[in-house]
């Protein structure tokens, strides 16, 4: 079914006839000509040499005294010109631009007094909620969540003289919900006329819908979305035909500051030129998309299909359906997978542009909604959002069409694609897996699990990042490895092969299980650890300190940490758990870090709290030349590791670094999952914190230097805490150099038109500038000393600097492309001489890594695959003979036996890994 044809006639400005001498009037303009056409608010605004386009009136003040504008945050004539304009098109007699679609509803808002009250929808825009909510909590205003698709149920809350405002939205986001502005308007007023009915039009746009002309005070939109329609700019717009509220919503901008700029106004009015052609485009295949979901069985949400249960409303109040839909899969993973699988549909936020775009609204725009908020007003975790560009239609029905084929939810049946019902795609991947048994009050895995995570150099930021300083870090081509192979013997056990190949083993009921508090599914582990539980297991699970290293029990205390926190009741894994690493431990490249996304990761698996997407069954023909045998489920630029297992995996392994140090900064462990290279800022230090990728990241080559010296992080990073009480503005001054090193960093590395060369040179200044700040911090040591003394001699002179927690560990010495390869073997001789240990190494890499279980190590030569692992009853001397009757053995005798250098090639042909 088509969407209806917009009205060819509306009730809005048309000029009058040029001659009076015509036969016939003028026809009043059709929508899509009045968007096209701008024409001037009065005579004033007459352009004085009859540009065809605004000017942009880039000032922001103007001469004289008796003239319209003074100042550009009062009033600017380009801004003008826009507001003339989408009055126009909106039947309003009254049109402001603001600076984004939050700022016009903030405006909007500021007419309430404290002790008002606001009836609002119970399906809002994710920013919509978090403003009422502040509302409530700190100016004093009521606000009432209720079914505005039902208008009675708003009726016991309408309040004479109390009620202010009701805040609309329809169609809803991102259920697609009806809202009956004309019904809803005249129940308001017949009992509370003074209140204002305030409507969110950002989903229709003035081109399909007009809610002035409903009974509206005042509408408002994102123009970010529809009327610029390209996403290259933040804008909002409030209308309204009432004087009154015309005049308080001037007063306020113009107190606040939030009008749209001149350059923004221009662009903005450019946009709104092909609102009305790029909608026809944009719902018309949206419509196509509904049918072809709909058809599948998903139940989809959009207001043009026949089993909509707003349709005859909506039909009554706007001109089309619209270009956003959203649909349900019944599985949150399933539709993670989904999304991550497309490729011309971008994941990203928001919606209005050209392009098409994909999102999952509770793990993106509505995540501030708490989940049990989202539950009660029916926001399905699994909703995947739909907003579709002007992109060929059977080009983004193919991609959807692939993406839904690769996450399994639907398959090609005599020649048409039929739905997979989620409890088959259930059982069909337990039966491939092999499922986790409970036997014995355990969980028995059949399956091992394979995880690798990256180690990291900290470029810029090393210790003042613990002091709110931006840390800016990149994963290394050195990793860690961890291998859980089954045991359904009551036991669990660990060898760190690179920690003094130190093996323990546990009996699980052993345990001191009555100190454990286990967090359930869902939940997040306390700010703080479980101070009974660590005492408990030193005490009582690790042997007297004297007889393993440091390094082997803080690694042994982490692992028992994670694994009787993550156990819920008897259920309680029994395997085996070996590690391989070929970074350096100790040596300051966040081994700790890999480690602990290593154990996080397995134990995450192993209790079933996070799943890996089933793939369709890899061909038995032999792989195509030059096709290493790796499943990349995405295109590039995308995760095959959902981005809620990768965040998952994250905060279990901050988890466990806490076991290990106390009071980590987070950076290192997000590197190991993440990978590639990010700006980490703690919080707590009154600014933006969090991790940012950095886009652009440039590949660059480094020499990493081991000391050989161990360090003590937890001295180092409180010797500095205490310098930092001692002699405040010092170091304050110290940690404002290092940030402003960091910051120039991060532009140098993501800047496209900064040659490569200019690049190395800008980044090695910056390197010996951040060395020189951490030296005063009294961190480095003197063989890190030494070894930056050698590296910067001639013929070298290259920039090294400390890396991690300094007092030994790790140096990095920036390389150029051009460096000569025989000046540096000559290097790396001279530092080996000195009893260093160099690696040459490159940054950025992939981050967290998982082998796919469908097949790992059962490629034959031919190509064919066997079919999956299954290990033996226990660990030991039997894995390393065992061989089963389909010809697939265990990958702990080779993983256990290879060399450093062989074991990331012999990793990576073991069959697909995930990456994030």
């Amino acid at each position: 079914m088509s969407p209806p044809s917009p009205k060819l006639i509306h009730d809005l400005p048309t000029p009058d006839p040029e001659s009076p001498s015509l036969s016939r009037p003028r026809q009043p303009y059709r929508f899509s000509t009045l968007c096209a056409t701008v024409d001037s608010p009065n005579a004033d605004h007459k352009d004085q040499h009859g540009s065809s386009s605004v000017p942009i009136y880039q000032t922001a003040t103007f001469k004289g005294v008796a003239g319209q504008y003074d100042y550009t945050r009062s009033g600017n004539p380009t801004r003008t010109h826009l507001e003339h304009h989408i009055a126009k098109i909106s039947s309003a007699a009254h049109a402001f631009a603001v600076s984004s679609g939050m700022a016009a509803l903030d405006v909007i808002t500021r007419i309430l007094k404290p002790g008002c009250e606001v009836i609002a929808g119970d399906d809002l825009y994710g920013g919509t909620n978090r403003l009422l909510t502040y509302l409530k909590t700190h100016m004093g205003v009521t606000v009432h969540h209720v079914d505005t698709t039902n208008p009675p149920t708003i009726l016991p809350y309408l309040n004479p003289g109390k009620t202010a405002m009701v805040l609309l939205e329809t169609p809803t986001n991102p259920l697609l919900k009806i809202v009956d502005i004309a019904r809803i308007s005249a129940m308001v007023k017949e009992k509370c006329e003074d209140a204002v009915i305030v409507v969110d039009n950002t989903m229709m746009s003035p081109y399909l819908q007009r809610p002035l002309e409903h009974g509206a005070d005042i509408v408002y939109d994102s123009a970010t979305k529809y009327l610029s329609g390209h996403h290259d700019l933040m804008a909002g717009v409030i209308t309204c035909n009432r004087d009154d509220l015309a005049k308080q919503v001037a007063f306020i901008i113009n107190s606040v500051g939030n009008g749209l700029t001149p350059f923004d106004s221009f662009l903005l009015l450019r946009g709104t030129k092909t609102l009305a052609i790029r909608m026809d485009r944009q719902q018309s295949t949206a419509m196509l998309v509904a049918q072809m979901l709909s058809r599948l069985g998903f139940v989809t949400h959009y207001p043009g299909l026949p089993n909509h249960p707003g349709k005859e409303i909506h039909e009554r109040i706007a001109d089309g359906y619209g270009a956003v839909l959203s649909f349900e899969t019944g599985d949150k993973e399933l539709s993670e997978r989904i999304v991550g699988a497309t490729r011309l549909w971008g994941i990203s936020v928001s919606f209005g542009a050209v392009n098409s775009l994909i999102s999952m609204p509770c793990v993106m725009s509505h995540a501030s909604i708490d989940p049990a908020t989202r539950a009660a007003r029916g926001l399905p975790e699994d909703l995947i959002r739909l907003c579709v560009g002007i992109e060929d239609p059977a080009d983004l029905l193919d991609d959807l069409q692939h993406a839904l084929v690769e996450a399994g939810a639907i398959t090609l049946a005599a020649n048409d694609y039929i739905r997979i019902p989620n409890t088959i795609n259930k059982a069909v991947e337990k039966l491939a897996l092999g499922e986790p048994r409970i036997q014995s009050n355990r969980i028995r895995e059949n399956r091992e699990w394979f995880v690798s995570a990256p180690g990291k150099v900290i470029l810029f930021g090393e210790h003042a990042v613990v002091h709110g300083v931006t840390a800016v870090a990149a994963s290394v081509d050195l990793r860690c490895y961890g291998l859980t192979s089954s045991r359904h013997d009551n036991k669990v056990s660990v060898h760190f092969s690179d920690i003094s190949d130190y093996q323990h083993e546990w009996d699980i009921d052993d345990l001191p299980w009555d100190a454990a508090t286990p967090i359930p599914p869902g939940e997040e582990h306390p700010d703080t650890l479980d101070q009974k539980l660590v005492d408990a297991i030193n005490a009582r699970a690790l042997p007297p300190a004297g007889e393993m290293s440091s390094s082997a029990h803080g690694a042994s205390l982490a692992f028992l940490y994670l694994y009787m926190t993550l156990s819920l009741g008897a259920e309680r894994p029994s395997f085996h758990f070996v590690t391989r690493s070929t970074l350096p431990v100790s040596a300051g490249l966040g081994s700790s870090a890999s480690y602990s996304v290593c154990i996080a990761t397995a134990l995450l698996l192993l209790n079933k709290r996070i799943t890996l997407p089933p793939f369709p069954p890899r061909s038995r023909e032999p792989a195509p030349p030059g096709d290493p045998g790796h499943l990349h489920t995405t295109h590039q630029g995308r995760r095959a590791i959902t981005p809620t297992i990768a965040a998952e995996v994250n905060r279990w392994a901050f988890v466990a670094e806490k076991v290990l140090h106390g009071n980590p900064s987070g950076v290192d462990n997000s590197v190991a999952v993440f990978g590639g290279a990010l700006a980490y800022t703690r919080p707590g230090f009154g600014k933006k914190s969090g991790m940012e990728q950095i886009q652009g990241f440039k590949s660059l080559r480094f020499l990493l230097t081991n000391s050989k010296i161990p360090r003590d992080t937890k001295r180092l990073v409180a010797g500095v805490a205490q310098k930092k009480m001692q002699e405040p503005e010092v170091v304050d001054k110290l940690l404002d150099a290092i940030q402003t090193i960091g910051d120039e960093a991060r532009r140098a590395l993501a800047d496209p038109e900064l040659s490569r060369e200019a690049l190395l040179s800008a980044l090695s200044a910056l390197i010996d500038e951040n060395h020189a700040h951490l030296v005063a911090l009294g961190v480095s040591h003197p063989a890190l000393e030494a070894i930056k003394s050698l590296a910067g001699s001639e013929p070298y002179r290259l920039s090294t600097k400390l890396t991690g927690a300094g007092g030994g560990g790790c140096a990095v010495t920036l390389v150029p492309d051009d460096f000569q390869d025989a000046v540096l073997n000559t290097l790396v001789a001279a530092l080996q001489k000195d009893n260093f240990q160099p690696y040459l190494t490159a940054v950025g890499g992939s981050g967290l890594g998982i082998l796919s279980p469908y097949d790992h190590g059962l490629l034959a030569q031919d190509g064919q695959v066997n079919g999956p692992v299954t290990p033996p009853e226990t660990p030991g001397e039997e894995l390393d003979e065992v061989v089963h009757a389909n010809g697939a053995a265990s990958l702990l005798p080779q993983f256990k036996t290879l060399t450093n250098t062989q074991l990331p090639k012999w990793a990576e042909e073991r069959g697909r890994w995930l990456y994030v």
